[in-house]
């Protein structure tokens, strides 16, 4: 059973930075992508950023230049770097490795409020 865990969400100021982490217990987690969605409650689950295994990254118009993806193949996690963070961006965020079918996790709640 493949089950990517995230951990890291929390409460943050306007224009702080939270780190979010993806841990998936995979010998083969290095081959496969993965990337972050999040989803506020009535609303379709939205895409945030994704991770080839070759490291070549995509990430959604709203975050591009505040969120940064990355992978640490050693420690079989993924990272999602969250910087100037705004209360748009308060839902909760899930993860998911595609290893030809999506493996999500229970997803981590970020709110983003003074």
């Amino acid at each position: 059973q493949v089950q990517p865990v995230e951990s890291g969400g929390g409460l943050v100021q306007p224009g702080g930075s939270l780190t979010l982490s993806c841990s998936v217990s995979l010998t083969t987690f290095n081959i496969y992508p993965m990337g972050w969605y999040r989803q506020a409650p009535g609303m379709q689950r939205e895409f945030v950023a994704r991770i080839w295994s070759a490291g070549t990254t995509e990430y959604a118009a709203a975050v591009k230049g505040r969120f940064t993806i990355s992978k640490d193949n050693a420690k079989n996690t993924m990272i999602l770097q969250m910087d100037d963070l705004q209360p748009s961006d308060t839902t909760i965020y899930y993860c998911y490795l595609d290893s030809g079918d999506r493996h999500w996790g229970q997803g981590t709640q970020v709110t983003v409020s003074s």
